[in-house]
């Protein structure tokens, strides 16, 4: 494939976007190369700017689980765009949208809608700390959600202690109330929450990480993390921003069968848009403005143009049945196909799958955590990935990032996918 045209737009967004780039994995740094400039998307593939097509793995990190350009809900966007892009005031049809996820969703009662997966955590932990009137939280290594300061922290030194701030901008006062533990480890969390005991306001964990890979939890992890969290006063946040409307209609607590206090939404409930969305019972959210004292705001919080997206997806996603069904068999097909090869091959890997969620580790041990994922050899993954990319497969750009099937994905381009590999190793 010849990359002309990307490389020369990668030049010219350097001189005015930071790194050529507005999100940083965009930029290609973790697998090196020229990062590649999409001018279009339909159903499983894009198409680049020098014309090259690709089967799609990422799914716009994972929002289109439809696919690209789906029908039904452009026309939902065309037909709201026409009337108006924001009112900055109420609209019936946030009411709608804010319904159809309670109707989906077991454990929640109501929703505040902001415009990021990012916005959603950010006020997810402020909501935690204003319920319960304590000031730490509880994270874990390698689950990321968003770039909030309180969730840009790294160890300290010592098994339970202190973060400390892993960007500049972030300061030692912000870190010093975000406590990490190790995904997978129950008793990392249970040292944290002994030593600090009434200081935890909560927990927030990706349910299955998917920011180190997909990580699935071990049998047992989430329940003990709500056990925990009930001796000990605490509110459990699940960050579904992922794993929400993509893993189950319910997302995690349907299919774990765990309760969580909070919940965050994003990717797959706009559509393709920007939105994102908390949501808890009544008394919990009885604390947040106009209604309590918490604060939280947003100009183009819940806009027609994403309500209207959101509603159409949530409704289809209620409609079709089977469609967890079907993605979870195409995963498991590419999941065979790619264990086969490397088998064969006799090359170490390790692939973790959860849904239509899959990752690929070049390592001979378990994935089960953060340091796990670390300990894989990521740099024949960027051999691997450039590769791939090579025979129009386009995969995250890190070894640290889930791969995210779509409904269009069909059975063929599997099988492409598969063929792919084979010549790459």
């Amino acid at each position: 494939m010849y990359y002309t045209r990307s490389s020369e737009l990668f030049k010219e967004a350097k001189k005015v976007l930071v790194g050529g780039v507005n999100s940083p994995v965009r930029a290609f740094n973790a697998v090196g190369g020229t990062p590649i400039f999409i001018k279009k998307a339909k159903g499983a593939y894009l198409y680049d700017e020098d014309n090259n097509k690709y089967i799609d793995y990422i799914s716009s990190w994972g929002a289109l689980i439809f696919g690209h350009s789906y029908k039904p809900i452009l026309k939902e966007i065309i037909q709201k765009v026409k009337k108006g892009t924001s009112f900055g005031a109420p609209t019936e049809i946030e009411i709608k949208a804010a319904a159809q996820l309670v109707s989906n969703v077991p454990n929640i009662e109501k929703v505040r809608f902001v415009n990021s997966g990012t916005e959603a955590c950010m006020s997810a932990i402020r909501l935690a700390r204003g319920v319960t009137g304590r000031s730490k939280i509880v994270k874990f290594r390698g689950c990321y959600h968003g770039h909030a300061d309180a969730f840009l922290i790294q160890s300290g030194s010592g098994a339970a202690t202190f973060g400390v701030p892993n960007s500049p901008g972030v300061t030692q006062d912000t870190a010093k109330d975000t406590l990490l533990a190790d995904y997978n480890d129950i008793d990392s969390v249970r040292a944290l929450f002994e030593k600090y005991k009434k200081e935890i306001a909560g927990i927030i964990l990706e349910p299955v990480a998917g920011n180190m890979g997909c990580i699935p939890p071990q049998k047992g992890f989430l329940q003990e993390l709500r056990t925990l969290c009930d001796d000990f006063g605490s509110l459990l946040i699940f960050d579904e921003v992922m794993t929400g409307f993509r893993i189950a209609l319910g997302g995690a607590q349907e299919y774990f069968n765990v309760k969580a206090d909070i919940v965050t939404y994003g990717k797959i409930i706009g559509g393709g848009l920007p939105v994102g969305a908390f949501a808890s019972t009544n008394d919990i959210m009885s604390h947040l403005a106009p209604e309590g004292k918490v604060y939280q705001a947003g100009t183009l919080s819940g806009n027609p143009v994403a309500m209207a997206a959101t509603l159409k997806t949530m409704t289809l996603l209620k409609e079709d049945t089977d469609i967890y069904t079907r993605l979870n068999n195409k995963t498991k097909k590419l999941y065979d196909g790619m264990k086969s090869v490397l088998a064969q091959k006799k090359i170490k890997y390790q692939i973790n799958q959860l849904g239509s969620m899959i990752s690929l580790h070049f390592s001979d041990k378990p994935i089960r955590n953060f340091q796990d994922a670390l300990a894989s050899d990521n740099t024949f993954f960027n051999t691997y990935f450039h590769k791939m990319l090579a025979q129009g497969i386009y995969l995250p750009p890190s070894a640290f990032e889930s791969y995210f099937l779509n409904d269009s994905i069909s059975e063929k381009d599997i099988v492409k996918t598969v063929e792919a590999l084979e010549r790459a190793m």
